[in-house]
């Protein structure tokens, strides 16, 4: 039995992370893949693939030209799936390389196979054609990420009908699309679809999109995807699934029924721990099928620890990475340089517009029953807005009233999961509005909207001190 420092099950981007971190200072890591490739749904299946195929929409469809050359976009003819996943296989494949030598660079063991606990100190890694191999490790990180959720009552075995990880194998693009599941995955590619010209349906039982973004902003993507020509339809579902010859036909809720080409179920994810083997280690999911862990990732057996999709929300890579470090800073007692993860940290979904943001709504705020103000701006009304063709983007500031402390940043348009982070270290850093104010910014830059919606926030704060200041006829 090979004996090792620490034992990570899962090469996703909080494995990876984590056994670099243990690596770093000197600990024996083993890292355990079952997929042929190091990277998990991050890199193969997931973020990186769905963000460089909406890249490639737009290449192909010409919507990132938005006409300014005085030519309407249109997808280019005589597209294939070779011509649509070129991109993608390149990117996964480089990045696929990155991880690789991080984990050779690190002296980290990587091990292929399924892993499974023997004991709360021993893992049995499996493969096909090669003999067992029993690890035992003074601390175990858990980072196995999850897997698309697959209703009984969905004909997966049908080749048009996909969940979110096969749709990237689809064999030809399809003339319509029917997308089941209004949450990031199923909006990211519904405009996806939309942008390459097919004709797509998105359904969803909820009466609004992606509850956690500011409602005025989710009101701004579902316009555009309107524009886009999505056919939306909210509070709605799916009954049944029939396959026929030429598609697949779904019989709704509200009645009537609905033909596609190809169906995506965007149904949600679930924690990919079946096959670990969990109860042997004293280890069980919670009632929502995640494991719970404490502040520092530590589940209810000491040496073992969690990070990333298995443990539930966030669940985004960039958070995920620093769950793993904190949690291997604190499984080996290391220079305490980084005991926790951020607790304000940016989102976003790369919808076709872009949105992303960081902090509060409007809603949490009135649910907390914060005093808050508004500052907005439009892309525009900005230089480098108008240069850029996107006239429908804008900034939105949220701060507390009346010493206008910033509380969130809302942003839909170009490169808003870059803007962003304007915004976020401001949050981090406790600024108020005023910050934007006093700063240059590049002109044009994207940047300087930062500016005018906090100039537009100020006059907000002017008139309502207005408002409530006492009238001089006021006795």
């Amino acid at each position: 039995m090979d004996h090792y420092d620490l034992i990570v099950i899962g090469a996703g981007p909080a494995g990876e992370k984590g056994a670099a971190q243990a690596a770093y200072f000197g600990k024996r890591v083993a890292l355990v893949e079952r997929e042929p490739h190091p990277g998990g749904a991050g890199i193969n299946t997931g973020t990186v693939p769905s963000k460089t195929l909406r890249e490639t929409a737009l290449y192909f469809s010409g919507l990132g030209q938005r006409g300014l050359y005085g030519v309407d976009y249109h997808v280019k003819s005589h597209l294939t799936v070779k011509d649509f996943m070129y991109r993608e296989q390149e990117v996964v494949r480089s990045l696929r390389q990155v991880v690789t030598e991080n984990i050779v660079r690190h002296k980290i063991d990587l091990l292929r196979g399924q892993a499974s606990f023997d004991d709360p100190h021993t893992v049995r890694v499996t493969q096909d054609g090669q003999p067992d191999r029993r690890l035992q490790g003074d601390v175990v990180l858990v980072t196995t990420g999850s897997v698309p959720t697959r209703p009984r009552d969905v004909p997966f075995d049908d080749p048009r009908v996909h969940d979110s990880d096969e749709i990237l194998e689809m064999q030809k693009l399809p003339r319509s699309m029917a997308v089941v599941g209004g949450g990031v995955i199923g909006c990211e590619y519904t405009t996806i679809f939309a942008a390459l010209g097919i004709k797509t349906t998105l359904l969803d039982g909820r009466d609004r999109l992606l509850g956690f973004l500011d409602a005025e902003v989710a009101e701004q993507l579902k316009i555009q995807m309107g524009l886009l020509g999505v056919d939306l339809r909210l509070k709605e579902g799916v009954t049944r699934y029939v396959p026929e010859p030429d598609g697949v036909r779904l019989e709704l809720k509200s009645g009537g029924s609905l033909m596609a080409d190809q169906v995506l179920v965007a149904a949600g994810r679930v924690a990919n721990v079946r096959t670990l083997g969990i109860d042997k280690a004293g280890l069980a999911v919670n009632e929502r099928g995640l494991i719970t862990v404490n502040e520092f990732y530590q589940t209810s057996v000491p040496h073992i620890y969690a990070a990333g999709d298995v443990i539930g929300f966030p669940a985004l890579a960039s958070t995920s990475m620093e769950q793993a470090r904190v949690a291997m800073v604190q499984a080996f007692d290391l220079p305490k340089y980084k005991t926790r993860v951020a607790p304000i940290f940016p989102l976003a979904v790369y919808t076709i517009p872009e949105i992303a943001m960081a902090g509060e709504t409007e809603e949490t705020c009135k649910q907390k029953k914060i005093e808050y103000g508004v500052g907005r701006a439009f892309y525009r009304a900005n230089a480098r807005g108008q240069i850029t063709g996107d006239l429908g983007g804008q900034v939105k500031l949220i701060f507390r009233y009346p010493d206008k402390l910033l509380l969130g940043v809302h942003i839909i348009g170009e490169i808003a999961a870059e803007l962003v982070h304007v915004g976020l270290i401001a949050l981090q850093t406790e600024c108020t509005i005023d910050m934007f104010v006093n700063t240059v910014f590049n002109y044009p830059s994207l940047s300087d909207v930062y500016k005018y919606a906090a100039y537009d926030g100020l006059g907000a704060v002017q008139r309502r001190e207005a408002a409530e200041a006492p009238h001089p006829n006021d006795s």
